[in-house]
């Protein structure tokens, strides 16, 4: 007897979506397709959509540092609960995940309390690329994460030449949060206190598409693979449809869905993020990459904060 046939669900098969019923026994998939067959459990799926366990590429869970916002159970829970079966989780937390001896702490308190399959992120920094060099069998490790731009934390490698030792030394793929700190620095008196609507200027195409570039160069250079998170701008999207292969790049959801000015005028800070919210120019050459298979994952970047001012 099967353990559990879901009836009736629309599912993608061969690209195309077709009603089916799933069979599991053993927790495995053992038939997909009609059945007749009898089982423990009957769930009817009828005008839902069944997919496959999806992989959250960029999450934040705030463990170790910040476990009044979340830590790594709760976040896996809400994972699980939102179908997602894996995350990569991100080092900039406090202290950051950025040698062995923290990378291992935070394996050692994810163990028995997470309930969806995890890997974690290794931090960059500016001097420790004698760890990166090392790290190409660590377990539990999906790569190296390397802030260009500042952002929530203190991890940040800003320097051209020290963005070049990180790649240079780098024996995993290279996720980038790519914002140009030096265009920050200077764009700062921009920034109209009390008005969200100057974070997108504050924050500026050029910051994006200037660091992005810098990255790519660099990584072809020394024949690194390098993938660029949460892409915002148009720019970015017609230079990196350019440079595929070992340069894959990131589409989230939030970038997707809202636009500015409307989100800053309906959701105020809510929609403040980094890299922020564009315009609808931004928003609709974002669509036109995940409709043409430009973007090679679409990433939550869920990050949570508390609600407080």
């Amino acid at each position: 007897m099967l353990d559990l046939i879901i009836k009736n669900g629309s599912c993608y098969i061969d690209k195309d979506l077709k009603n089916q019923d799933i069979a599991v026994k053993d927790g495995k998939i053992v038939e997909i397709g009609k059945t007749s067959g009898e089982a423990k459990e009957i769930f009817d799926a009828k005008n839902l959509t069944v997919l496959p366990g999806c992989i959250d590429t960029q999450t934040h869970f705030r463990e170790p540092g910040s476990t009044d916002t979340e830590d790594l159970h709760s976040g896996s829970r809400a994972a699980i609960a939102g179908g997602i079966t894996g995350v990569f989780e991100m080092p900039n937390t406090n202290p950051p995940t950025s040698n062995k001896v923290e990378f291992q702490k935070k394996l050692d308190l994810a163990k028995n309390r997470m309930y969806c399959n995890y890997a974690f992120y290794f931090g960059a920094t500016a001097d420790n690329g004698n760890e990166l060099a090392d790290i190409k069998s660590l377990e539990g490790c999906c790569g190296i994460k390397l802030f260009a731009g500042s952002s929530t934390g203190n991890l940040l490698v800003a320097k051209e030449e020290d963005i070049e030792k990180v790649f240079q030394k780098s024996s995993k793929v290279v996720a980038v949060h790519s914002e140009d700190e030096e265009i920050l620095i200077k764009n700062k008196k921009l920034i109209k206190n009390g008005d969200v609507h100057s974070h997108p200027i504050w924050r500026s195409e050029e910051c994006a598409i200037s660091s992005t570039r810098r990255i790519v160069k660099i990584a072809e250079r020394y024949k690194k693979k390098a993938h660029i998170l949460h892409i915002t701008t148009k720019q970015e999207i017609d230079f990196l449809s350019q440079h595929k292969g070992d340069i894959t790049f990131e589409i989230t959801p939030q970038h997707l869905t809202i636009y500015a000015p409307d989100c800053y005028n309906k959701l105020g800070t809510y929609s403040q993020m980094n890299p922020p919210i564009r315009d609808k120019s931004h928003y609709d050459r974002l669509w036109y990459a995940v409709k043409n298979n430009f973007n090679d994952t679409i990433g939550s970047d869920h990050a949570p904060h508390l609600k407080k001012k």
